[in-house]
């Protein structure tokens, strides 16, 4: 085994202690595998248990609590626990849940050991799906009232499952295809993770003294677990299937420790939250990434949010109604819909017409274009301000919105854990002035990252020599600024109708 050269050494020696403290957590997932497999099949059984018996039992009656009722304690820890936490976890510590919790995870990889093994077709890498599989879950999730009713979350987290252990059967050997392509909340998950403050580091001069040395010392990681590599030692078993040595961020990263140490150049390390945003999403920000963004964190999510509590949406029906009523069309008003398709529950007086589903997609519908095309507008006039045009500045200019975009999840979901807190008899009377501050935290942070944006299109304007026309100055800059603070202010009137207005 070669010893680490002097530099490498004394780099060793004057490492912050933070981030000596952080390599080292990510060497202990890499040493201490067999504990995160009993915890992920931990998990797995947890969630079946969750998803599948509540399906089972007759619905809760209006005396029925978390502690005495196995459905409200499901209901309980799906959607006011597990959800909105798992989507702060992505900020806090990227995709961890991903890569140590998550049980279609684990039941993917498990099918794909020991399934079929074919290559990946070239249908699933279609760049679309998180947008397609995130706008479709959320509006059927809504459609079967998701939230509510055990049956319904069985149908569409137990579908997901299915579907996953489908994919891991057939394709790949032994990776999660399911998770990198098709699940519906990847795209969520690997937006979010971009601001989180840590990500696996891939020291590029590290590796490629491994490949002429034949030996390399992990970037980052304390003297005392530092691991020599030598040359032709096998390959990571990366599940989501990152080109680790190109790995610059870590939003395809599913945080499970693996790589960690390998060919001394992968360190779990602590970043700056700008980073990935501003510098990485310069040259990898997509359109499909802005959809996602504007058009479903922004738009659907908001739309199906709102349509319960909007009293537009009760306006509208009763309007409609009452045309169809004249013209003795009847129909549309018939609640004979199955239970899978549209809420049937009538004995707890929930019931769709068949109306009300039309109008429930055309609401949701109206609102991504809504609220999610006068967003895309504010930025394209941001991005038409700073500079001449260029497609990919709007793309790179929508991810300094993912503060404020994951933030509306998160106040929507929590709007449920409120509500079955009151249940259980649990008042929140601070919960909207949490909103608040939440809701400008993520205000700032949004702007914050703007800024640190438009003067990376500076710095790179001028060091390519293309002068102040490609550069914005100062002046151009902040009246760039001034459509997407609109933007933001737009997006925030969102959430004042449903929590303060309405």
């Amino acid at each position: 085994m070669n010893s680490p050269t002097p530099a490498l050494a004394r780099r060793a020696a004057t490492e912050p202690w933070a981030q000596r403290a952080l390599a080292a957590a990510g060497e202990w997932l890499r040493t201490h595998a067999h504990v995160v497999r009993r915890l992920q099949w931990a998990v797995v059984l947890a969630y079946a248990v969750l998803l599948v018996v509540p399906a089972l039992l007759p619905l809760p009656g209006p005396t029925a609590r978390a502690w005495n009722h196995l459905t409200v304690l499901a209901e309980f820890a799906f959607w006011g626990i597990w959800w909105p936490f798992v989507l702060v976890s992505m900020v806090l510590f990227g995709r961890l849940w991903c890569g140590v919790l998550c049980p279609e995870g684990t039941l993917t990889e498990w099918a794909a050991r020991r399934g079929r093994g074919l290559g990946v077709p070239r249908w699933m890498r279609w760049g679309g799906w998180p947008f397609v599989a995130f706008v479709g879950t959320t509006v059927y999730g809504q459609m079967v009232s998701v939230y509510q009713y055990p049956k319904a979350a069985l149908l569409v987290l137990g579908g997901s499952t299915v579907a996953a252990l489908a994919v891991g059967y057939l394709y790949t050997r032994g990776k999660r295809a399911w998770c990198r392509y098709l699940c519906p909340v990847n795209g969520v998950f690997a937006l979010l993770s971009k601001l989180a403050p840590m990500h696996y580091r891939v020291d590029d001069q590290a590796w490629r003294r491994s490949l002429q040395t034949g030996a390399g010392t992990a970037a980052g990681a304390p003297q005392s677990i530092r691991i020599v590599r030598r040359a032709g030692v096998p390959a990571v078993d990366c599940a989501p299937m990152q080109p680790l040595r190109h790995m610059q961020g870590a939003s395809g990263c599913h945080m499970c420790g693996r790589c960690s140490g390998h060919r001394g150049a992968i360190a779990l390390q602590w970043r700056s939250p700008t980073q990935e945003v501003v510098r990485v999403g310069a040259t990898e920000a997509t359109h499909w990434q802005t959809w996602l963004i504007v058009f479903g964190l922004l738009g659907v999510a908001i739309g199906a949010f709102h349509w319960s509590a909007s009293p537009w949406f009760v306006a509208a029906r009763q309007a409609v109604a009452t045309w169809l009523v004249e013209r003795d069309i009847y129909w549309p008003l018939a609640d004979n819909a199955p239970w899978w398709l549209l809420t049937h529950y009538p004995e707890h007086n929930d019931v769709l017409t068949w109306l009300d589903g039309a109008l429930l997609l055309a609401y949701i519908g109206a609102s991504a274009l809504v609220w999610g095309g006068v967003t895309l507008a504010l930025l394209a006039l941001a991005v038409r301000l700073a500079g001449p045009w260029r497609s990919q500045r709007l793309h790179h200019l929508a991810q300094a919105l993912i503060p404020l975009a994951g933030l509306g999840v998160f106040l929507g979901l929590s709007a449920i854990t409120l509500t079955l807190l009151r249940g259980e008899g649990v008042f929140v009377p601070w919960a909207n002035a949490a909103r608040l501050a939440l809701l400008a935290a993520a205000n700032a942070w949004s702007l914050w990252l703007a800024v640190a944006i438009v003067r990376h299109w500076q710095g790179l304007g001028l060091e390519q020599g293309q002068g102040q026309a490609a550069a914005p100055g100062p002046a151009r800059a902040a009246l760039a600024l001034l459509p997407f603070v609109l933007a933001l202010a737009w997006v925030d009137s969102a959430w004042g109708w449903l929590f303060w207005w309405w």
